[in-house]
C-alpha cells in the first residue's frame, strides 16, 4: 500500500484543477498587459480571478488581492511593508512569534538589520500564545503583529479573531501568514479584522509556483520584485495566468466543500491520534483540539525522527519529519523547540497531514507500521536499554 500524508508539505493537483490549468494555458495565452484582444481576453480572465479569490475569504474589494509566486513572496511584501511604510511615522516594533516559519522569521532578521526591533513571543505549550502575551508585547510604536494562522509543524490554530480585534482597537497592522490554514479551515479577513494574509496554492490541491497576498485597502505595499507594472506596480514579472486559473478553482473548490471535508479529515486524525496514543513513551505535539483537520505530530522518545520517516517509506508511507533531516542542519526543529519540546523528544518527531482523500485503511496501516517500526527501533538502541534500565531518565 502507499499512503501520501505529507498534504502540509504538497497537495495533488486534482483534475477539475489540473482542467482549468490546462484550459489556461491553451486559451488564455496573452500577456494581460498587452493592448491587443488576447491580452484583453487574458486580462479579463485575471480580473475574473481576483474577484473570485476576494469573494472567498470575503474580502471587499477585488483589487485587495496581489497575485504573487507563493506564501513566502506574500510574507515578505506583507512584512516589509508594514515596517517600512509606518517607519517615517516613528513605529519600529514588530511582534511575531518563535515557532512562525522561516519566511517570516528570516524577514524579521533583516528588519532587525534596518534597525526594526522584534519582539518574539513563545507560545504555550500547546502550541498557542495567549492573547494576553500579544497585549503584553504591545509598544506606542508597534507598527505589525504577524502571527501564523496555523502551524505548519504541530497544527496548532492561534486565536485569530481575538488578536485581529486587539489589533484594530490598538491601531495596529496586523498580518496572518495562512498557508496551512486557506481552504481548510474557516477565514472570513473582514470578520476576524485581519489586514494582510498570505497564501499558497499548492497548500490546497492549486498549482505550484503561485498564490496570494490579501492586503487591505489602504495599506501601501512596497515592492519586493522590481521591473515592470504588473500588479497595479506591486509585483513585477509576467503574470501567471494558468497558475492563477488553477489556484482559483482550487480555493473555490475548497471553500465550497469545506465542512464536509474537515469533518471526514478530522475523523481520520482523530483515528490516528488514538491509535498512536498507546505507545509508550510518547506525545502528541500541538493542541488536541485547536489544531488544523489533518496535521498529527508525534515524537517517540529514544528513536531519531528521520530513522522513522525513511523506515516509513520504505514501507510505502509518505510523511515529514520534524527535525532536518532534509537540511544541512542537523538540529531539531524550532518549532517543537520554540514550545518547550525537550531536544531528546524534538528529535524524534514525526509529522502526518492528511486530507479528505485519505482513508481509514490508509490510517490504520500507519498505525501498524508506526507501532512495528518504532518497536523495532527501540529493541536495537543502546540509547533505550539505557532509559528502561533507569540509567536515564525518559523526558516523555
Amino acid at each position: 500500500m502507499r499512503v501520501y500524508a505529507d498534504n502540509a508539505a504538497t497537495t495533488y493537483m486534482t483534475k477539475s484543477v489540473m482542467d482549468a490549468f490546462v484550459d489556461a494555458l491553451q486559451n488564455f495565452n496573452g500577456n494581460p498587459n498587452s493592448l491587443h484582444t488576447d491580452g484583453q481576453v487574458t486580462q479579463e480572465k485575471l480580473d475574473e480571478c481576483r474577484a473570485r479569490v476576494a469573494k472567498a475569504i470575503n474580502a471587499q474589494y477585488p483589487d485587495e488581492i496581489i497575485f504573487t509566486s507563493g506564501g513566502s513572496e506574500a510574507d515578505n511584501q506583507a512584512l516589509l511593508s508594514a515596517a517600512r511604510g509606518l517607519k517615517k511615522k516613528g513605529k519600529k516594533h514588530l511582534i511575531s512569534l518563535n515557532i512562525e516559519h522561516h519566511a517570516i522569521l528570516h524577514t524579521l532578521k533583516k528588519l532587525e538589520k534596518e534597525g526594526f526591533e522584534v519582539t518574539l513571543l513563545a507560545p504555550e505549550a500547546n502550541g498557542i500564545v495567549s492573547v494576553d502575551k500579544v497585549r503584553d508585547a504591545m509598544r506606542d510604536d508597534t507598527a505589525l503583529v504577524s502571527i501564523m494562522f496555523a502551524n505548519n509543524e504541530m497544527g496548532a490554530i492561534q486565536p485569530i479573531p481575538e488578536i485581529g480585534a486587539l489589533c484594530r482597537e490598538r491601531g495596529i497592522l496586523f498580518h496572518t501568514d495562512a498557508v496551512q490554514a486557506v481552504a481548510h479551515v474557516p477565514i472570513d479577513v473582514q470578520a476576524m479584522k485581519i489586514d494582510m494574509l498570505s497564501s499558497s496554492a499548492h497548500k490546497f490541491h492549486g498549482p505550484k509556483g503561485v498564490g496570494f497576498l490579501y492586503a487591505r485597502r489602504g495599506i501601501r505595499l512596497v515592492n519586493v520584485i522590481e521591473g515592470g507594472a504588473q500588479e497595479k506596480g506591486k509585483r513585477a514579472g509576467t503574470v501567471n495566468v494558468p497558475g492563477i486559473v488553477g489556484m482559483t478553482v482550487a480555493l473555490e473548490e475548497g471553500v465550497a466543500n469545506l465542512d464536509e471535508n474537515m469533518k471526514k479529515t478530522i475523523a481520520l486524525r482523530d483515528r490516528l491520534i488514538a491509535g498512536l496514543s498507546d505507545i509508550p513513551h510518547a506525545k502528541l505535539n500541538g493542541d488536541p483540539i485547536k489544531r488544523l483537520p489533518g496535521n498529527v505530530n508525534y515524537s517517540f522518545e529514544g528513536v531519531e525522527g528521520e530513522s522513522l520517516l525513511l523506515k516509513l517509506d520504505l514501507n510505502g508511507i509518505c510523511c515529514s519529519s520534524g527535525s532536518a533531516c532534509t537540511s544541512e542542519s542537523l538540529d531539531p526543529s524550532h518549532v517543537l523547540m520554540g514550545m518547550g519540546v525537550p531536544v531528546e523528544a524534538a528529535h524524534g518527531s514525526l509529522r502526518f497531514s492528511l486530507n479528505e482523500e485519505n482513508t481509514e485503511e490508509q490510517v490504520d496501516y500507519i498505525i501498524e507500521k508506526v507501532h512495528e517500526i518504532v518497536n523495532y527501533y527501540r529493541s536495537i538502541s543502546p540509547f533505550w536499554e539505557e532509559l528502561e534500565k533507569g540509567e536515564r531518565e525518559h523526558v516523555i
